[in-house]
């Protein structure tokens, strides 16, 4: 399997060259269809992570990248995404193979970051500052400028998307990039560099540091060069971040997961909702940070939603990622027995198993495959309704009113993403404004990626945005200019 990586996967990128660990270390990846080695990469440290941030830092303040104009940088994002498009299905190809994810959402991603880079290309030089009414005799006006040298700690399950949306808005704001990507899964970063130096990238503004998240990655939250850092992932891992940038007042942007609920009330279009509130449980095997893994139902039609969401559920496909399935395997062994433990608590806890899907004939034993389950008549304090599982599992809870569905949404300790499912006007924006959480989606959810949509959570989902407008803002500072001239 090794022999299908079309690039040696063990080096690492700084200051524009490949190169070796600094110790040699390696790491392995396995290949989630069928348990197998699929390739070594480079194990980072945080000698790496110096070289890196050094490179940054020249690129910065002394390099080619530091002097090129807004216009020069959004022209070099777009002839990057260019590529992307180019190599879609070998991109696609790898996230398959690297990530578990179906053929057709390998895919997707690919053309998600090509759509980041093309936004951010196109946005570069539109950023704009202001004249602000002041006292007279002077001129008052502000501009944003770029950090500097910016982090970037991206997880396993959306590798292309979360480079794109973070990456692309760092660079297009003219910052220098440390990447360190998810040990788990990293092949398309690494694609993703190679595409970017190709395309023009100058050096040094792009550095990846492959490696373990407790030494590459604590050495590039910790380090004193870094101005800004993004992090996606978990709760107890965004935590560690941020109290390690904390100690160098270093904001940082944090995106932390979530446990969101769709909405389904009475008056709702049933056939609408329907491929939505089942697609956004099991994409990516449910290992999507805005996953809708709560369903509220209004009484009146909670039967029959169930029993609907059950059809669905018998007919998906969960096989080897290559064969394009509905569903693939989780990403490793571990995550397969977090998953695997939260059916077994359901089970014990007498919850209805209202449906599961079958494993295709060709899915191979050694794959980490969770069979997609819909458990129906969780409490809502039940650790299936408030822990975030990050697998295709997903639990029905019956509610009777407005308020009541209000108070159950918001429930959690989260508050990333919600979507709302009714004909009412009036209770789409009652609803919208009552919901604690990043973004609200109504009769819809997900709104096909939403490149230019800000993207966040409020409470443990974390705090700052993504995605838009709003993600350039954040990877800038801005900056405030008087000047008297009588």
């Amino acid at each position: 399997m090794v022999s299908s990586i079309p690039f040696d996967a063990r080096q690492l990128f700084i200051d524009g060259a490949w190169h070796d660990a600094a110790d040699g270390g390696t790491l392995p990846l396995t290949n989630p269809s069928d348990g197998s080695e699929l390739a070594n990469i480079a194990r980072g440290t945080s000698a790496d992570v110096d070289a890196a941030v050094a490179a940054a830092r020249e690129a910065f303040e002394h390099g080619l990248w530091g002097r090129f104009s807004a216009t020069e940088r959004g022209r070099v994002l777009s002839a990057i995404g260019r590529a992307v498009v180019e190599q879609a299905d070998e991109l696609a190809r790898l996230e398959a193979l690297d990530v578990g994810k179906p053929l057709k959402q390998g895919r997707a991603d690919a053309l998600a970051l090509a759509r980041y880079l093309e936004f951010y290309g196109g946005a570069a030089d539109k950023v704009h500052g202001q004249t602000l009414p002041f006292q007279n005799g002077f001129t008052a006006l502000t501009w944003r400028e770029p950090h500097g040298v910016t982090g970037h700690i991206v997880p396993w399950n959306y590798p292309m998307q979360i480079v794109g949306r973070s990456v692309g808005a760092a660079l297009a704001m003219g910052n220098a990039c440390v990447l360190k990507p998810a040990e788990e899964a990293c092949l398309t970063v690494l694609a993703f560099a190679r595409i970017a130096q190709t395309a023009g990238l100058p050096p040094g503004a792009l550095n990846v540091v492959p490696g373990l998240g407790d030494e590459a990655g604590a050495a590039l939250s910790a380090h004193r060069g870094i101005d800004h850092i993004s992090f996606t992932g978990s709760v107890a891992t965004g935590v560690l971040v941020q109290t390690a940038a904390a100690r160098n007042t270093v904001p940082v942007t944090l995106e932390l997961g979530g446990k969101s609920p769709q909405v389904v009330f009475d008056d709702a279009d049933l056939d609408t909702a329907l491929p939505y509130l089942v697609n956004a449980g099991i994409q990516n095997a449910g290992q999507t940070c805005s996953a809708a893994s709560r369903i509220l139902v209004q009484r009146g039609v909670y039967e029959q939603v169930t029993r609907r969401m059950a059809q669905r559920y018998r007919s998906l496909r969960v096989g080897p990622a290559l064969s394009d399935p509905d569903v693939g395997p989780v990403i490793s062994r571990r995550q397969h027995g977090i998953v695997s433990h939260y059916l077994v608590v359901a089970r014990d806890s007498g919850l209805p198993i209202a449906a599961q899907a079958e494993l295709a004939d060709d899915a191979p034993a050694g794959g980490f495959y969770v069979r997609p389950t819909l458990v129906a008549d969780v409490p809502e304090s039940h650790g299936l309704a408030q822990e975030e599982i990050f697998g295709p599992v997903q639990v029905l809870i019956p509610f009777d009113s407005e308020e009541d569905a209000v108070r159950i949404a918001n429930g959690t300790d989260y508050g990333l993403v919600a979507g709302v499912w009714t004909r009412d006007g009036a209770r789409q924006l009652r609803m919208a404004r009552a919901l604690r959480c990043g973004q609200v989606f109504i009769n819809n959810y997900g709104a096909g990626g939403g490149v230019e949509l800000p993207f966040g959570g409020v409470k443990r989902s974390g705090h700052g945005r993504e995605k838009g407008f709003e993600a350039l803002y954040g990877f800038s500072t801005l900056k405030t200019v008087a000047i008297q001239h009588g």
